[in-house]
């Protein structure tokens, strides 16, 4: 297997499926809610994916796939055997249907459960990043690293497990439990792209109380690649199996600080 093959074949297909999003054109026409609060999906969340898999399968034919539209949340056991590929069509639907940036295209490539190949594109600002285990992480073809400073000078951003109402009061303890102990806070409605934000060392941690496995699978591993810290909010080892609470710190987050108080 070409590593630098199937990366650079995984990058076309996600800056496809980004031209794609920007060419959309009355998007709330084609919009549709599912199960969860504000949980809505486009027919162009269907194209893309559609798109990815067949682009994605001639790539990689002997792959399975996992990807949100498909409606599975979690591995079976085949899943966790051989390669798949985890697919967020648009990461950041709401933004895509309100005009409010950013959306992505998340692609992830596991190899026997675990992130192995790893790209998430921002096609509004032309930022591709990528990831390979144990190679790095890169946007635009340059090495990222993480922040070294520590969270009393660094932004948080989270998420509020929008679609899971009950775990409201967990999320705002945890928003309390970090502001008063970094700059400030921030939500941008996508997960994939805050930790993209960790990699290129703009932000210091990342939080969320629930995230699909399509959230973060790549983006986790860019993130990881760039020198941070992923966990669930307990400080163990995220489940690379469906959903699950994430937390992740930047290499100048020390660890007092990085795990929550409450």
């Amino acid at each position: 297997m070409d590593t630098d093959k199937l990366l650079a074949g995984m990058e076309t297909a996600a800056r496809e499926a980004g031209r794609i999003m920007l060419e959309a054109d009355n998007i709330r026409a084609s919009t549709t809610e599912k199960a969860g609060h504000a949980n809505f999906v486009t027919s162009y969340d269907k194209r893309v994916q559609a798109y990815l898999f067949d682009a994605l399968g001639k790539l990689l034919p002997e792959a399975k796939f996992i990807g949100e539209e498909d409606g599975a949340d979690a591995f079976t056991d085949e899943d966790r055997r051989g390669f798949a590929f985890c697919v967020d069509p648009i990461d950041g639907t709401t933004n895509f249907v309100t005009g409010f940036r950013p959306s992505v295209t998340s692609i992830a490539l596991l190899r026997d459960g675990a992130p192995y190949l790893g790209v998430v594109y921002n096609p509004y600002d032309d930022l591709m990043f990528t990831a390979a285990r144990g190679k790095g992480a890169y946007c635009n073809g340059k090495r990222l690293r993480s922040s070294t400073e520590p969270l009393a000078s660094s932004l948080v951003m989270f998420g509020t497990a929008a679609y899971n109402p009950e775990l409201n009061a967990r999320t705002f303890a945890l928003c309390a439990d970090y502001l008063p102990r970094c700059v400030d806070l921030r939500r941008t409605g996508s997960a994939a792209w805050d930790l993209c934000n960790l990699a290129m060392g703009t932000i210091g941690l990342f939080f969320e109380a629930k995230l699909q496995l399509w959230d973060f699978a790549a983006a986790g591993l860019i993130a990881t690649e760039a020198g941070c810290r992923l966990t669930d909010l307990d400080g163990n080892p995220p489940a690379w199996d469906g959903p699950c609470p994430l937390l992740c710190a930047s290499q100048g987050v020390a660890r007092e600080d990085y795990l929550p108080r409450v």
